[in-house]
Formats: C-alpha cells, structure tokens, sequence
C-alpha cells in the first residue's frame, strides 16, 4: 500500500497519531507533494487544531495552485468557524478547479444558509442531490431551501425523499408537518408531528406542531 494511502486509512480507523507521523515523514521526504500537506492537514482539523489546518492547506495551494481538494479543505474549516465569506470563496475555487463533487455543492448550499440566503442556497443543493442522490441530508436541507421559498409542494417532495433514505430524522417528518398543516391537511401533519416524537420525544417545536393543530 502506497504511504499515503496508509495514512488514510489510519485517519479512517481514527489512529489520528499514527496518520499524522506518516504524513509528517511524507512531507519530510518529498517537501514538494501538495497532497501530504493536505493530508496532514485533514488530521490536524479532524483534531480540532484548525488554524494549523488552515495552515498546511495553504502550503499546498503555494506548491499546487491548481489542487482543488486543498481549497475545499479550507472551505470546510472556514465554514467551520463561521467565516462564511472565506468559506465560500475556498469552495468556489475548488469548483473552478475542477471539484464537480455532491460534497462540494452541498457546502455552498450551506455557506448559503448560514449567510440566511436559502434562496440562493438551492441551485447548489439540487446540484448535489443530483450527484448523490442518496444524500439524505441534502435532500432536508434542499427541503428547508424550498419551503422558505414558498415552494411548498417540492419541499414536501424532497423531506419524503429524505426519510425514504434516513427513516429516522425526526427534522424531517416534524418540516413535513408543517408543509402539511400549510396545506391545511391537518391529519397528516399530526401523523408527522407524532413521527417526529416517536423518533425523539424532546422535540419541541413537534410538541408545538401538535398543540397548534390540536391534536
């Protein structure tokens, strides 16, 4: 196995120490491979040291200015801190570069969110749902895009896609209880409502839900 595949596995079993050490050696032995700095850099956000991070990201754009995955790393670590403008601009330097990834659309659908554009979040989000469709999480946050867009109906259509692939987000049934008392079927939504419970019996704004319909 090649080292830095190494290294990646380790990060991937969660041996954080042992990935680190095999980085560090990579980038010891070749100072000009962009992709150990990154690498490195990965271990050192999943860590939580995220300046350091941000650091080892921009090495690796010096040595390779056209390395996208260097410029989503960042994008990841910006939106992490909440520096949405440096985030998004990380993320779209990354789709410049070629990064035509679910992940990398979805981060700018939320870099979006977290600006309260959701308008503007949703090109980024269908984007993503249309390379993975399987990403239940995006297609709730898409839901979340449209519903405040007043695009009820494909709002709907996208929380059902959700659970269809995550049967237990309980964000999802409570956001189609709304979408359903909206639409005035109000049986429906307190199915929802009651869904959104069962799966986590805190949930407050469901209790809320039921208490508005009644049920």
């Amino acid at each position: 196995m090649e080292t830095n595949q190494l290294g990646i596995k380790y990060m991937q079993e969660g041996k954080w120490e042992e990935a680190a050490k095999i980085f560090m050696e990579e980038i010891e032995k070749d100072p000009g491979n962009a992709v150990s700095y990154v690498n490195f850099g990965n271990v050192l956000s999943a860590l939580g040291d995220l300046d350091r991070a941000i650091t080892f990201y921009k090495k690796a754009m010096e040595i390779d200015p056209e390395m996208a995955a260097a410029y989503y790393s960042a994008g990841t670590v910006y939106f992490e801190q909440d520096e949405l403008e440096s985030a998004k601009a990380m993320f779209e330097e990354a789709l410049a570069k070629g990064l035509e990834s679910s992940d990398n659309y979805f981060m700018l659908g939320m870099v979006y969110i977290g600006m309260e554009k959701p308008v503007l979040a949703i090109p980024f989000l269908q984007r993503a749902v249309e390379l993975n469709g399987e990403d239940a999480e995006a297609l709730f946050q898409l839901g979340l895009c449209l519903a405040q867009g007043q695009y009820l109906d494909e709002a709907t259509e996208k929380f059902l896609s959700c659970i269809e692939l995550d049967p237990e987000h309980a964000d999802a049934y409570y956001n189609l209880g709304v979408a359903y008392g909206f639409k005035e079927q109000e049986e429906k939504a307190l199915e929802m409502f009651n869904k959104a419970l069962e799966i986590q019996p805190d949930h407050q704004l469901a209790l809320m839900g039921k208490q508005i319909i009644g049920g």
